[in-house]
């Protein structure tokens, strides 16, 4: 009897999962049956009632015909009714969604039901996915307009920190060397402080035009994109003590906006060559026809990961160059590799007009 019992347990213990699965697939089946397109479910449902009645004629005696032809009928109405109803009732769900979405809930979804027409599914699915990357480039844009605001307090906070820290306390000293020569009485040492004053002003002078210089560069409204670029490389040089040459051909004057903005692009590429990619050199080419601008800036530095440093969102610096180049139809590559060195790549477009219009 126990060589009789032990296979009998587990003969149960191997038949159990088996109503499970059975019960998993049923409901899978009826799943996939209920999703079908609405135009399948309308035809199935109306040959199925139709075969019925037709063989419902055939056996029944020729006076119910008439009966059984206006059931079929309001059977079909109704069905076709019921379906319709069951797999649209999703566009309702899908109108609030939206509506929702309008009102500032960029938080609702789309939930669709188990009877729903698969291809109002898959809308609904596309909406929420294009919900979910709405909301991802929302934060994104959140994010970095924070950083935004807080590079124009810095940047703030440094030019104040400058003038008090510099041209402050050059003026200072001016006032206290002209307060102390109003009252000298020696013709010799009045005669050396104004020495000392007219140094002293020099430098104030220079440090306030190296801080608007900064802020906008006067010579590039004065003699154009190439001569900017050429001074900015020249205090590069002095400053950071770095190789930079530059190499232009310029068949047609470049609009002044699109001066500006490509300016900022190598002010800030030359930068960025300057501070993390520890370069010792740095090209950099200018070319302007009467269909496009391009400027590159070529470093030989320790080079990015690209893509990572995208994905990061951690400095501004690739976010400035793209927006600035955006505003006037312009395109940014960068290509760059780890002990690679950087390539700055932006190139604008110039329609017809585009001349006349930004100059």
């Amino acid at each position: 009897m126990t060589a009789v019992a032990v296979p009998a347990v587990e003969l149960r213990g191997a038949t159990e999962p088996q109503p499970i699965s059975l019960r998993g697939s049923r409901l899978a089946w009826v799943r996939k049956l209920a999703s079908t397109p609405l135009l399948a479910k309308l035809v199935v449902a109306d040959v199925t009632i139709n075969v019925v009645a037709l063989w419902v004629v055939g056996q029944a005696p020729p006076e119910a015909n008439v009966e059984i032809i206006v059931t079929s009928l309001l059977v079909t109405l109704a069905l076709n009714a019921g379906l319709v109803y069951w797999a649209l009732l999703p566009l309702r769900t899908l109108e609030s969604t939206t509506i929702r979405v309008s009102r500032g809930d960029l938080a609702a979804r789309f939930t669709t039901s188990p009877l729903a027409d698969r291809n109002i599914a898959r809308i609904g699915r596309t909406v929420n996915d294009l919900l979910d990357h709405l909301t991802a480039d929302r934060a994104r844009a959140r994010q970095l307009a924070a950083q935004v605001i807080s590079a124009g307090d810095d940047e703030r906070a440094r030019i104040a920190r400058e003038l008090h820290d510099s041209t402050a306390q050059s003026l200072s000293a001016l006032e206290m060397m002209l307060t102390a020569a109003i009252y000298e009485p020696s013709v010799g040492t009045r005669i050396d402080r104004l020495h000392t004053m007219h140094e002293v002003a020099k430098q104030a002078l220079a440090e306030v035009r190296t801080l608007s210089h900064t802020m906008h560069p006067r010579v590039l409204d004065d003699l154009g994109l190439v001569a900017a670029v050429e001074h900015l490389a020249r205090r590069t040089r002095e400053q950071a003590r770095l190789r930079v040459w530059v190499t232009s051909a310029e068949e047609t004057p470049v609009p002044r906006v699109i001066a500006s903005v490509l300016y900022r692009v190598a002010q800030e590429a030359l930068g960025n060559a300057v501070r993390h990619a520890q370069a010792g050199e740095v090209f950099i080419a200018l070319r302007s026809t009467d269909r496009d601008i391009t400027l590159e800036v070529r470093d030989n530095g320790a080079g990015f990961d690209v893509a990572a440093a995208e994905a990061s969102m951690r400095g501004l610096g690739l976010f400035s160059m793209r927006e600035r180049l955006g505003l006037v139809d312009g395109a940014l590559s960068i290509i760059s590799a780890p002990g690679a060195g950087t390539t700055v790549r932006a190139a604008i477009q110039l329609r017809p007009s585009a001349v006349g219009r930004h100059s």
